[in-house]
Parts: structure tokens; C-alpha cells; sequence
């Protein structure tokens, strides 16, 4: 691991680190702010996946998290999206390959070698992160945004037990059934559907749920709300009476100005757990 970049911010450390990966066979970049308590020991940390065309840098520099998260003793960790760099498969569409890994396995060419970004997040980096800085694997929380909002609900449905608190900013909440889903599913992971389905947020609320306090906020001025079906989980959550909240924001749309404004909600209500 090289670092990149370390600067001082509220006390702590807003760090960017790269670092070859196994998972995708090249070398990824991720952010970390490590707030002022983890020059005492291990501090809880909350991971933040970016959406559409986002690198590491966007919930970095624009969702102003870091001065809440210092507040609360917590760190923050800022992922990629994808894999990138020559050699790595793009196209064209900023909806696929470079920046729009979609969080999952990818199975099909050209995306199989390189797209592997659940492995990327569930073992990868975690175990580059636990390892190398002062994080209390124990108490973890996960948020994210649009696309990564979808990877973060996924993330921790799919793994009972990992995460402590879930949160998302206008997830793409039901992309089997959403043009934001079943273009990159068939892509990524082929025709079979069957397959898609660990991957679709509204299917797993309504076969396992998370044991676990949710919160979710989407804007009712967000222009990609006939993509992103909110009312499907919305309604897999009520259905399966799942504990939680799911906020309609009225005026607010899908922007880093939407997740700025409720930033310091979220991250008080992951801490409320991940102090417990």
C-alpha cells in the first residue's frame, strides 16, 4: 500500500492510499478519514459507496461528512466504484465498466477478470483496512449513494452479521426490474436472472430483511425516481415489517447538495449504534 495524500481535517486525518488488489487484479484507490481517537486505539467505521461515474473522491470531498464523523469518534472509509486503468475493460455508456461497477461478481467477458467488486469489498479491502489502521472491526456501519446506496443495502443483507447499522442516500432500490439493473445484470452477470437476485434490494428486504437499525432518504425532486423505485423497497420493508425509516425529502433531488443536507443525520444515527 503507497500513500497518496494525507491532510489534516477536524482533528483527524483525511488520508487517500492505493494499493494492488487480488480481487481485481490492479490497483485500486480508496479514501480514509481517521478521526483524532484513533491515535488512542481502534475506532468504529462507517463505509461510504459512490454511485454512478464517482471514483473514491466524490463522498470524500463533497458529502462534508468528515466533520460529523469526527464528532463522533468515527471513521469513514471511501471506496472506488470499479476497477480502472489500462486493460480494463470500459464502455462507452457512463452506466457501464469504468465507474459503474454495480458492487457485484461480474461472470461474463470482457468484465469477469477485472469486475469483481463484491469480492473487492468484502474481503479485499477489509482485510488491507483491518490490518494496516486503527478500525474496530466490530463496528461497522455502511451508507452510500444512488449506485453504491444499491451496494450498500446489498452488502449488508447479504452478510448477516457484518454490519451493525445500514443507511442509503436515494438507492437504486429494485434494479431487476429497473433499466438502472437489468442492463449491467445481463451484462455483468448474464441472461439467467436467478442470478441477479442477491443483487436486487427490494427482493432481499422481502426474503431476509436486516437485523438492524435502517435509514434511507430520497429526494421527491430526484429526476431518476422511475429508475430508482423506491416504492418497491419502501413497500418490501412495510410488508415484511421491517424496523427502520425510509424518508421522502420533499424538493430534494439526486445530488452530492441532497446527501450534504442529511449527511450529519446519518452518521449520528450510525454512531448511535456502533457505540453501543
Amino acid at each position: 500500500m503507497k500513500t497518496v495524500s494525507e491532510n489534516r481535517a477536524f482533528g483527524g486525518v483525511q488520508g487517500v492510499y492505493a494499493h494492488p488488489s487480488a480481487a481485481t487484479g490492479t490497483e485500486m484507490t480508496f479514501g480514509l478519514f481517521l478521526p483524532a481517537e484513533a491515535e488512542e486505539g481502534a475506532v468504529p467505521v462507517l463505509w461510504f459507496l459512490s454511485g454512478l461515474t464517482c471514483t473514491h473522491e466524490n463522498a470524500m470531498v463533497k458529502a462534508g461528512a468528515q466533520r460529523w464523523a469526527a464528532e463522533e469518534g468515527i471513521a469513514l472509509i471511501f471506496p472506488d466504484t470499479s476497477p480502472r486503468g489500462e486493460g480494463v475493460a470500459n464502455d462507452p455508456a457512463y452506466d457501464m465498466g469504468q465507474g459503474a461497477g454495480f458492487y457485484v461478481n461480474a461472470t461474463q467477458k470482457p468484465w469477469a477478470p477485472q469486475f469483481r467488486m463484491w469480492d473487492y469489498l468484502t474481503e479485499d479491502l477489509p482485510r488491507l483496512v483491518f490490518s494496516a489502521f486503527p478500525l474496530a472491526q466490530a463496528a461497522q456501519g455502511i451508507t452510500g449513494h444512488s449506485m453504491g446506496g444499491h451496494g450498500a443495502l446489498t452488502l449488508a443483507m447479504g452478510l448477516p452479521g457484518r454490519f451493525r447499522s445500514l443507511s442509503a442516500f436515494a438507492p437504486i432500490c429494485h434494479p431487476t426490474s429497473s433499466d438502472w439493473g437489468r442492463k449491467q445484470f445481463t451484462g455483468y452477470l448474464g441472461e439467467d436472472e436467478s442470478l441477479w437476485a442477491p443483487h436486487d434490494a427490494t427482493l432481499l428486504m422481502r426474503k431476509r430483511g436486516f437485523d438492524g437499525p435502517i435509514l434511507i432518504d430520497q429526494g421527491t425532486a430526484d429526476p431518476y425516481l422511475d429508475l430508482l423505485m423506491p416504492e418497491a423497497l419502501a413497500g418490501a420493508m412495510a410488508g415484511r415489517r421491517q424496523g427502520g425509516a425510509f424518508r421522502m425529502q420533499k424538493g430534494y433531488d439526486h445530488s452530492y447538495f441532497f446527501v450534504s443536507t442529511f449527511i450529519e443525520e446519518h452518521i449520528a444515527f450510525h454512531a448511535a449504534a456502533l457505540h453501543a
